[in-house]
């Protein structure tokens, strides 16, 4: 069976310098907020581009925090509404309702599966204050438009990248630019993973990042002075220690990522078969590596039975959940027909650094005599 992700082969090179980490981070007795975080965060935050890099638990409180952090400092307030893309995986709205906001969903474009620009002014009003961009399955949105949309109606910006480290906007800068303010999980089955949860906030903002360095501990900045009414939400050393390990990998990762997908968008000939957009830029780390078909279910038994594992990402779009089926919710008879017509199509064949060309060249032969 050629796997969907095979994290023990991702992991295997590092497997003696990981076990040197863990004996460094055990000798040192730091475990928390210690020199490896911090090591991390500088390196991370060089690598965006950004002033700040803030390290936390994982990539959705990295987002809620974002979101408590504006609002601490009175750019938003609770019960302002934040526009999102209706077919993102649900940790993204559920991070706007755990900051005591208000989600309104746009329909992405179906070729890109990111937010449609085209339909955010339309759903615009006194109480839009935020547009949460996420740039899904590695591909970024198309952040000059958000960012023109945000200036002209006085909107801040954010950044769901948990799916998208190390892509490039215009050839020249990373994601992150002096507006805007990003998030990123470390979940082990991201580009780039540790070895258990983990996340991070990329920034500028000099005033946000001094009020998230302490949101994530307590509200603390100095120990046992509380300033804000925060939580406890940090990258712990050992988990930053992996990291700090990784990193200098992750644009090389990204390319063998990228060579498999110009494989498959060249070597995929089969009318079944609908391929992903992509323009050939780095604007693209594909994280996954998504087509549709009408026949999902056919085509994942009949890659299965060639052993040949998928997944789908993902099956029910989020206005669909049983958790926002309440009344209450103003979701109930909501219809966004082309998330549906997503949710309902998309499979990820298996994409990662260690898959090998054998491996690939079967995938593309078998998808090719469906």
């Amino acid at each position: 069976m050629i796997p969907f992700l095979d994290l023990k082969k991702i992991n295997e090179p590092y497997e003696t310098v990981f076990q040197e980490k863990l004996k460094l981070v055990l000798n040192n007795g730091w475990y928390i907020l210690g020199k490896e975080l911090e090591t991390f965060e500088k390196a991370f935050a060089e690598y965006n581009q950004t002033k700040y890099c803030i390290g936390v638990g994982n990539g959705f409180d990295a987002l809620v925090l974002i979101f408590k952090g504006y609002i601490q400092l009175g750019k938003l307030q609770r019960g302002d509404e934040v526009i999102v893309p209706a077919n993102t995986y649900i940790a993204t709205i559920l991070a706007i309702l755990q900051a005591d906001l208000v989600p309104v969903l746009i329909e992405p474009k179906l070729e890109t599966y990111n937010i449609n620009p085209d339909l955010i002014q339309e759903k615009i009003t006194p109480k839009t204050k935020a547009i949460l961009a996420v740039h899904l399955y590695g591909q970024l949105a198309e952040m000059e438009r958000l960012d023109e949309i945000a200036v002209q109606n006085n909107l801040i910006v954010v950044e769901d990248a948990a799916q998208s480290h190390g892509a490039i906007y215009n050839e020249q800068l990373i994601i992150n630019n002096l507006k805007n303010t990003s998030a990123y999980s470390f979940y082990p089955g991201k580009n780039l993973g540790c070895l258990g949860d983990g996340g991070a906030i990329t920034t500028n903002d000099s005033e946000l990042a001094k009020v998230l360095f302490s949101l994530r501990n307590y509200g603390s900045e100095q120990k046992y002075h509380n300033e804000y009414i925060g939580v406890n939400s940090r990258l712990d050393e050992l988990q930053a220690s992996f990291l700090n390990l990784k990193l200098p990998n992750l644009n090389r990762d990204n390319d063998k990522r990228r060579a498999i997908a110009k494989r498959y968008l060249s070597e995929i000939k089969n009318d079944k078969i609908i391929l992903p957009f992509w323009d050939f830029s780095n604007n693209h780390v594909f994280h996954l590596f998504v087509i549709r078909t009408e026949n999902r279910e056919g085509l994942q038994e009949y890659l299965t039975h060639n052993h040949i594992q998928t997944v789908i990402h993902y099956p029910i779009p989020p206005h669909k959940q049983k958790a926002f089926s309440s009344e209450t919710s103003g979701w109930k008879n909501l219809l966004f027909p082309i998330t549906e017509k997503i949710h309902n199509q998309v499979l990820s064949l298996p994409i990662s650094p260690v898959l090998t060309d054998d491996e690939v060249s079967f995938i593309i032969e078998i998808l090719n005599q469906y």
